[in-house]
């Protein structure tokens, strides 16, 4: 018998890879999603479709649950309004999510949920692995409260890994889509001095590394997934504009990107030279170690 998954988030530029891969190994999805039921399916694939927790209350329940779901963090400007989105969005999602575990006969084998490096703050030039303490801020407090409402469920007896995200790459959207169309047109450049780290993943080895956690009984806890070789934000738009053959010649200033984007430019101007510990440890391997590999799959 097929294993049953819950996915939320599954439409966005990870989930609507994950699902079809997914589907390929066997699994019978319910994806989550507040879009109509046949966008989704051309997203996803044959899946059944939920716009609403609550009709999995008292469920029979699912073998394991893939939680996604979250607003883009860079989306708008981080107004107070927008921070409680984001943490809606994340955090009480999350909540709701658990409460809904929480209620079914048989509680899920496993639950691997999203959050992000931005869980250590800015780091400036330091190695950051899963046990690196992190810097206090909006972007720690927001993964920190999401990974706590998923680690609920371990007092079920479920399994939780917690999936720390870089800046991820890929076709047809993401963070390239925004970036490709200035760089192509020869406009593109650092931001600040370019001296922060950006860390950075392929969107294959994302969806490889969700899917191993899934099916790695031994595998809980936090994960960086990201590169093994994480680059300065100079060192990624010289590699973009390489790849566009283009310039890369019109940086953008941190003052003009603080009074642009506030406390969000933080996200563009600080970063953290994460790598992916546990992962390698474990035997892991990135299909895209490098960056040039990685923008030059995205872009082709």
């Amino acid at each position: 018998m097929n294993k049953r998954a819950l996915i939320t988030g599954g439409t966005g530029f990870i989930g609507s890879e994950l699902c079809p891969q997914m589907r390929r190994r066997g699994y019978e999805l319910t994806v989550l999603s507040r879009q109509p039921a046949d966008k989704v399916r051309a997203l996803c694939g044959k899946v059944e479709v939920i716009n609403d927790l609550e009709r999995l209350r008292s469920d029979r329940g699912y073998d394991a649950v893939i939680n996604l779901a979250g607003e883009g963090i860079a989306d708008k400007r981080w107004t107070n309004e927008r921070k409680q989105a984001l943490r809606d969005s994340r955090i009480a999602l999350t909540n709701t999510l658990t409460e809904i575990i929480s209620s079914w006969h048989n509680p899920p084998e496993v639950m691997v949920s999203g959050s992000a490096v931005g869980f250590y703050g800015d780091q400036q030039n330091n190695l950051v692995t899963e046990a690196t303490p992190p810097h206090d801020e909006f972007s720690h407090q927001l993964c920190k409260d999401w990974e706590a409402a998923a680690l609920k469920v371990n007092a079920l007896g479920v399994r939780v890994c917690l999936s720390r995200t870089g800046v991820v790459a890929g076709p047809g959207g993401g963070f390239l889509q925004r970036m490709i169309p200035p760089f192509k047109l020869g406009l593109g450049g650092r931001m600040g001095d370019g001296h922060q780290y950006m860390p950075w993943v392929h969107r294959d080895d994302v969806v490889a590394a969700l899917i191993w956690m899934l099916e790695t009984p031994e595998a809980s806890g936090a994960y960086n997934v990201v590169s093994p070789n994480p680059v300065t934000n100079a060192e990624f738009t010289r590699c973009l504009a390489k790849a566009l053959k283009r310039p890369a010649i019109f940086p953008a200033p941190a003052p003009v990107l603080k009074i642009a984007l506030g406390e969000m430019s933080r996200l563009l101007l600080t970063g953290q030279r994460a790598v992916p510990a546990r992962l390698s440890e474990s035997g892991f391997e990135f299909l895209y170690p490098t960056l040039a590999e990685a923008l030059k799959h995205a872009i082709d």
